[in-house]
């Protein structure tokens, strides 16, 4: 995963692995990412969830994907 700060690119993550988390996690889905620098540095991710709630998830689960302010919008609102 690389490293997300205040100033980078507002990201996304698709979930490619929900092995022992499928009641949580959908494959193939997009979920917003909220930033926390302390997460990052344990190999995790901070994601928004269908329920609009933000679970912490082992980063090797997802791909990572930047994207304009107006993507991430879009998927907020889909949140």
């Amino acid at each position: 995963m690389s490293k997300h700060t205040e100033s980078s690119q507002p990201l996304i993550a698709i979930c490619v692995d929900n092995t022992d988390y499928e009641m949580s996690l959908k494959r193939r889905t997009v979920y917003p990412v909220i930033p926390d620098a302390d997460a990052e540095q344990d190999n995790y991710v901070r994601i928004i969830d269908e329920t609009g709630e933000d679970y912490l998830f082992p980063s090797s689960r997802f791909v990572l994907i930047a994207v304009t302010p107006d993507i991430e919008e879009a998927v907020l609102a889909e949140a």
